[in-house]
């Protein structure tokens, strides 16, 4: 009697657990959410970017901004009104960028800012800067390139060049061809 008494109680369980795991299948279909386009873009502007920054950071460069908007699966993005940016040669600030339009793919640290750009040497004896409308980082081979007319102010005097490309691993600037006059001191 017993036997037939646990035997029937292993069936009704066996049974109650086959039904609610058929339930349970039924059910998990169920009140799913949508899956989101693959192309929605993410805007970050004013209090949406945590902490109230709005500052993209890398190991090489961080660019603080006005207005950003990335792709849904934030490998690129284009940031607006782009101000204090870093851009750091082993690991210390060497230049500072400011731009009014950078398209950037955060794989491959590259970026590219135009509209009017500004740059500053960091701790430049000399105080060189640079006015142009477009930059291109190449984050690889650590080179900023000035590939359209640019200006170069140095002490008081503005230079016009051609190209202008900045070597972060051998510490060099070199200017294509020039254009206008500079006075140099003799002592």
């Amino acid at each position: 009697m017993r036997k037939k008494r646990l035997r029937w109680a292993l069936i009704a369980a066996g049974c109650a657990l086959l039904l609610y795991a058929i339930v349970e299948i039924v059910l998990a279909g169920r009140d799913t959410s949508p899956v989101p386009p693959a192309n929605a873009p993410i805007v970050l502007q004013g209090g949406q970017v945590q902490g109230g920054s709005h500052t993209v950071a890398t190991h090489s460069w961080s660019l603080s901004y006005d207005r950003g908007e990335f792709s849904s699966d934030g490998v690129t993005g284009t940031l607006d009104g782009v101000h204090d940016g870093i851009v750091y040669r082993k690991g210390k600030p060497y230049i500072a960028i400011d731009a009014r339009h950078v398209a950037l793919n955060t794989q491959t640290l590259d970026f590219t800012a135009i509209g009017r750009v500004h740059i500053r040497m960091l701790d430049d004896p000399y105080h060189r800067s640079f006015d142009t409308d477009y930059v291109a980082w190449t984050n690889d081979a650590k080179l900023l390139s000035m590939a359209h007319p640019s200006f170069l102010h140095v002490g008081g005097q503005t230079l016009r060049i051609r190209t202008i490309t900045i070597d972060f691993d051998k510490n060099e600037v070199r200017l294509g061809a020039l254009d206008g006059s500079v006075g140099i001191p003799v002592r």
